[in-house]
């Protein structure tokens, strides 16, 4: 058979932009590089599709300086609450406060352990949960536990 009988869609694409304006080839070409089987690139195409991630692993930082990876404090805020959330089984109730310490993030949680009538005898408890610079959880412990009406030495 004739080469001509035999001719792949590419070549075919090809022979009708020969007639067509610049902007056609253009569109073309593009297509035509999107439809390439892998091992049809050019060996340079391939190269740099394999050196991507090794370039990608070198701007990643290390341990010492993940300071673009790190979480913002709401979301930090968010995760703290929903693992004390998770681990006690109850619902926080504020996020006290919130402090990057060593590069990790300190989180102060009030829980309602019990809930009384009046609402001013309810116990709650403060939790204080460190997350690492990405959000996850290092640790949590409950530092205080105190009935609501109560107030600190430090505010009389």
């Amino acid at each position: 058979m004739a080469d001509d009988e035999q001719t792949t869609p590419r070549r075919r694409r090809r022979a009708r932009t020969n007639d067509s304006d610049p902007e056609q080839e253009k569109r073309a070409a593009r297509d035509e590089g999107g439809e390439q089987e892998p091992d049809e690139r050019e060996p340079d195409e391939q190269q740099s599709d394999e050196q991507e991630p090794a370039a990608d692993a070198d701007a990643r930082p290390d341990d010492g300086d993940q300071e673009e990876s790190a979480v913002p404090a709401a979301a930090a805020a968010r995760r703290a609450a929903q693992h004390v959330a998770d681990f006690t089984g109850r619902r926080p109730e504020n996020v006290i406060s919130i402090e990057r310490r060593d590069g990790d993030w300190q989180v102060g949680v009030e829980v309602v352990e019990t809930h009384r009538i009046p609402d001013t005898t309810d116990v709650l408890a403060i939790y204080e949960v460190r997350l690492d610079r990405g959000g996850r959880l290092l640790s949590y412990r409950r530092t205080r536990r105190y009935a609501r009406g109560q107030l600190d030495k430090e505010c009389r």
